[in-house]
């Protein structure tokens, strides 16, 4: 079969042995497969995500020195399987796969690892187990999005956002679109997105965020069309007074049991949901530092620098700070039938399409976000430009 290899940041197109499925794997046709932040990383800094990975506990991640087949997000065609598979679908069944194989005991990386060679190439080896038959016709481009907007999806389930409450997206690159899409499928009523890019405004937009700021000329902080009450330390202290006057004023209540009752709800006062997609030292604290008391930053950008922040200002406000990464195979699941279901579109994430040979110009493309978001590989496509 024909791959893109990158070895020491180079990519080559190269013919190798067709892959073999192992104990309850299943091989697959690539119909598409999405190029990921990820693997921008990658191929410029394996060895420092080596590193960051060995400490996390995965040995398995990939070296610069390696050849190594990339790609994660993808769809396929099911071809073969190998021994020990119930073969619950006929071959040519359209499939999407969560990204990781079991060799033996070990789990690997699809795409990401030399033991789990990825889909920037004509097939790859799947677990069965871990394989979905993709459902209602949809498209083999929409269906490879299944992995980006899963991490998205539980990324918004981790940080638990209510309809009402508001959600503010800092950085527009391809997960931050995803974020934006998946609040929208949610019911999430006000999402305000923010982008230095043009081009990245305009495709917030069209993924549904509800405002759309750039942060060169404007604050997304006062962009909130239907502002909280809490804007400040002490508007909680003026609703504390607020309260206990109020409840002072019943005869014989035992206030308390209100209190106990609220935390237990967990019905006390609470600022926005705030998402940071940018993943570059500096954001995070200038999140902190401008975000509403009792808010909720999810850190689903990947900082891949050593950063710093001041913990007194978000202890100051009580912020809630929660790191996510990947999803589970139910949400996985879930987010294929959103797409498959038309509750939400992705459309407006892939910019363009290439071929195996368009891989290194698609990727020197992604270094600027003056057009492009999603770039697909097909890899029958002669394309070589994005």
């Amino acid at each position: 079969m024909r791959a893109a290899v990158v070895t020491n940041t180079k990519f080559e197109v190269a013919d190798l042995p067709t892959p073999v499925p192992g104990r309850g794997q299943v091989l697959i046709n690539v119909t598409r497969c999405g190029i990921c932040g990820s693997d921008l990383h990658a191929r410029l800094h394996a060895d420092q995500l080596a590193d960051l990975a060995t400490a996390a506990g995965y040995d398995g991640f990939m070296r610069s020195d390696q050849s190594v087949v990339l790609g994660h997000e993808f769809s396929g065609e099911v071809v073969d399987y190998g021994p020990g598979c119930r073969r619950r679908w006929k071959p040519g069944t359209s499939v999407v796969a969560l990204p990781i194989l079991r060799n033996g005991k070990k789990s690997e990386m699809t795409g990401l690892s030399t033991a789990a060679p990825g889909a920037y190439a004509e097939q790859v080896v799947v677990q069965e187990s871990m394989t979905m038959p993709v459902p209602n016709g949809l498209s083999a481009e929409h269906a490879a999005l299944t992995e980006p907007m899963a991490v998205a999806w539980h990324a918004i389930r981790r940080g638990r956002v209510g309809k009402g409450q508001t959600a503010f997206v800092i950085g527009c690159g391809p997960i931050g679109l995803a974020v934006i899409s998946m609040l929208k499928a949610a019911g999430v009523r006000t999402v305000i997105a923010s982008d230095f890019s043009p081009r990245r405004r305009e495709l917030a937009t069209a993924c549904g965020a509800d405002v759309v700021v750039d942060p060169a000329t404007d604050s997304p902080w006062t962009a909130n069309p239907k502002p909280g009450r809490i804007t400040t330390v002490t508007d909680i202290l003026d609703l504390g007074f607020e309260a206990m006057d109020r409840l002072r004023r019943v005869p014989n209540l035992p206030w308390w049991y209100v209190f106990r009752l609220a935390h237990t709800l967990n019905a006390g006062p609470a600022g926005p949901a705030i998402f940071e997609c940018v993943g570059v030292p500096g954001i995070l604290d200038q999140i902190l530092t401008a975000a509403p008391p009792r808010s909720q930053v999810i850190v689903v950008g990947v900082c891949m620098e050593p950063d710093r922040i001041h913990p007194a200002t978000a202890i100051n406000k009580e912020i809630d700070l929660r790191f996510v990464l990947g999803y589970d195979p139910g949400e996985f699941r879930d987010t294929l039938h959103m797409l498959a279901n038309g509750k939400v579109d992705p459309a407006p994430l892939i910019t363009a399409t290439v071929g195996l040979d368009g891989i290194d110009n698609a990727f020197t493309t992604l270094a600027t976000p003056t057009h492009h978001a999603k770039i697909l590989i097909d890899p029958t496509s002669p394309t070589t430009t994005p």
